[in-house]
């Protein structure tokens, strides 16, 4: 039986233009995705998810289809566009995935991973946004908190937290809000589901120092991951990239704290922070 291919929305966003144009031309060539796949050295599921905007189309391949289909440079300059894509549309992709993810890896080196943080933390770090209104914080602030709900559910994904000891020491909200947010770390730290691990400063520097890394792997056995900065986030589907970003996950995994030793690091900065609330009170 022969299936019809996925309909295209080109208009959604910049990878969904370059995949739209990739089945235009492709059929218009009256190529199957097999013979293009031979033409290009590109397998022909990993063709098709591009074609489909599941994938993002790796660096080598807009050349291959522009010498294909004898173009100067028409999807390479597509590809320069996605490239640039809009951060909401690479979120929006994350947060499906998240949403259907059996294992959850992240990584945070500053702030509290969001599926960890509570109502109150959540606020402080939203509303610390250069000009951000009241009514944004409270958009942001109950989007993060239904994304936890996934967590508290009868079949929650298998989660694992690695948290730079920075994470602990950082007062997002002050002392009171700390005291919260690290108590409820606690009862998540070794459970069936759920593992946190802290990195110790003792550690020193680490590949992943700069910045927050999350790893989703899916029902199909698709690991994809995504990483964070101030403005951006980059969603990596790319299984090279992929691989390279989970590599560096495991050392980390490798380097941090045992659950019970993370677990008293964790007390000892709620005592801190309780010393500091009776000082102010």
């Amino acid at each position: 039986m022969k299936f019809a291919p996925k309909a295209l929305n080109p208009y959604i966003s910049a990878r969904h233009y370059f995949g739209s144009e990739l089945r235009r031309h492709r059929e218009k060539a009256k190529l199957s995705l097999l013979q293009l796949s031979g033409i290009v050295n590109f397998s022909k599921s990993s063709l098709a998810r591009v074609e489909a905007a599941e994938l993002m189309p790796p660096p080598e391949l807009p050349g291959a289809l522009d010498l294909a289909f004898g173009l100067d440079k028409y999807f390479y300059g597509l590809f320069q566009l996605a490239k640039r894509e809009a951060h909401p549309d690479q979120y929006r992709r994350y947060v499906e995935f998240e949403a259907q993810a059996i294992v959850i890896e992240d990584f945070a080196s500053q702030v509290m991973p969001g599926l960890l943080q509570t109502k109150a933390y959540a606020h402080a770090v939203l509303s610390c946004e250069y000009e951000v209104t009241p009514e944004l914080v409270e958009e942001r602030l109950q989007a993060r908190l239904s994304r936890q709900e996934r967590m508290h559910s009868a079949r929650p994904p298998r989660y694992w937290a690695i948290l730079d000891e920075a994470v602990l020491h950082r007062a997002v909200g002050g002392p009171q809000v700390m005291i919260a947010q690290l108590n409820a770390l606690l009862p998540l730290v070794d459970t069936s589901t759920a593992m946190i691990q802290v990195l110790p400063f003792s550690h020193g520097a680490y590949a992943l120092i700069d910045g927050p890394l999350k790893l989703l792997r899916l029902l199909d056995g698709q690991t994809v991951a995504y990483e964070e900065s101030r403005k951006s986030g980059h969603l990596l589907e790319d299984k090279d990239d992929v691989c390279q970003r989970q590599a560096l996950y495991d050392a980390l995994r490798a380097y941090a704290l045992t659950p019970a030793d993370s677990a008293s690091l964790i007390r000892e900065a709620v005592e801190r922070y309780e010393s500091c609330e009776a000082a102010l009170s």
